[in-house]
């Protein structure tokens, strides 16, 4: 105790330890996130959310720090990317972190508009599942032909993604007098008039108000087979795990503290994940909650989620390029971008850029 606060840290919460013994190859990969907005996915100031993992050892992390405090004349406060991009050395000192993590990192940026066109299709189209929002979930393009459609039809679709999150943020409200359902499909029919692709119209129109009322009731009861609605850090997780798993080998996620990852969602997750081979384990063997502090390979994932979500504007041949689709070749660092993604020029019904470069 100094000054009337104490030092002692609180048990890390969530996560999904592995058994004693995990079977087959196995690698770890230390993530991080940045952008976490928790339900406020239509905050202007964080259009993006980036889960970014890092192939490091200990040993190697830690001496990718020093070198960015020793070369760069960092202090410790400024290894977050926040403080990194103001210094006049930003350009030159993102450029060499980007080269010395090339084929060691893998980021996966998640546009929270088009995560919220996934829900509308994924949530009140189909059954809810724990596959929604990633490549699991089958068929992306209506989602993407309702994002590209919205944001082409005007102020109906900013108001159209605000009665979407009204209606699906059920918690801590109380469900007398609800009306959100209603007020849903009034934005949807302001919107679907100034819809002219056919896709996307069809995906409007297949809305109903008893399906949509009965996820929603669902969601008020509690029901934990519906992935959280307004959280995009699990598909998120989903896709990271897969990228490194790459049908070969099960991946043990080292992940900084995040509330969104509690052990019920994960074994969800894990399960749905191992679907895709039912005579294999989950390619998620588990999840470790670890202080970022205590890890500097956390530290490192925590510093290229920020430096990706922060540059990803960037236009051209900026220092994020290496991160973009089309991949530049096996070892590259390489970005899986969302469809519609805001940032860079990219056509929404052309799947993920990581699906583009294979």
């Amino acid at each position: 105790m100094a000054g009337g606060t104490s030092t002692t840290r609180l048990p890390l919460q969530g996560g999904l330890p592995p058994p004693d013994a995990v079977t087959g190859p196995v690698v770890e990969i230390a993530c991080d996130e940045s952008g976490f907005s928790g339900t406020n996915l239509l905050d202007p100031a964080t259009p993006v959310i980036v889960h970014a993992g890092v192939d490091l050892s200990r040993d190697e992390a830690a001496e990718l720090i020093r070198t960015l405090r020793s070369g760069f004349r960092l202090s410790p406060d400024e290894v977050k990317s926040r403080q990194f991009l103001r210094r006049r050395e930003a350009a030159e000192a993102v450029r060499w972190f980007l080269s010395a993590l090339r084929g060691r990192a893998h980021v996966h940026l998640v546009d929270k508009e088009f995560f919220l066109a996934t829900r509308v299709v994924d949530l009140l189209l189909a059954e809810p599942s724990y596959a929604a929002g990633t490549r699991l979930s089958g068929d992306r393009r209506p989602a993407a032909a309702l994002h590209g459609a919205g944001r082409a039809a005007g102020p109906g679709w900013a108001a159209f993604l605000a009665a979407v999150v009204e209606m699906l943020r059920t918690k801590r409200r109380d469900r007398a007098d609800d009306r959100s359902v209603e007020r849903f499909f009034a934005a949807r029919d302001a919107l679907r008039r100034h819809v002219g692709d056919t896709q996307a119209g069809a995906v409007l129109d297949a809305l109903e108000p008893a399906r949509v009322a009965a996820v929603q009731a669902r969601l008020y009861a509690g029901d934990r087979t519906i992935p959280p609605p307004l959280e995009p850090l699990l598909p998120a997780l989903a896709e990271t795990v897969l990228h490194w798993s790459a049908g070969r080998r099960r991946v043990l996620v080292i992940h900084d503290e995040q509330s969104a990852l509690t052990e019920d969602r994960l074994r969800r997750l894990q399960a749905v994940l191992a679907a895709r081979d039912p005579a294999g384990p989950s390619p998620l063997a588990g999840l470790v909650m670890t202080d970022s502090r205590d890890d500097p390979r956390v530290q490192a994932a925590d510093l290229l989620a920020g430096v990706a979500r922060r540059m990803s504007g960037t236009p051209g041949d900026g220092p994020l390029r290496p991160l973009l689709s089309p991949a530049p070749g096996p070892g590259a660092v390489v970005a899986t971008l969302e469809p519609g993604a805001a940032p860079v020029a990219h056509d929404p019904s052309a799947g993920t850029a990581e699906q583009e470069a294979t």
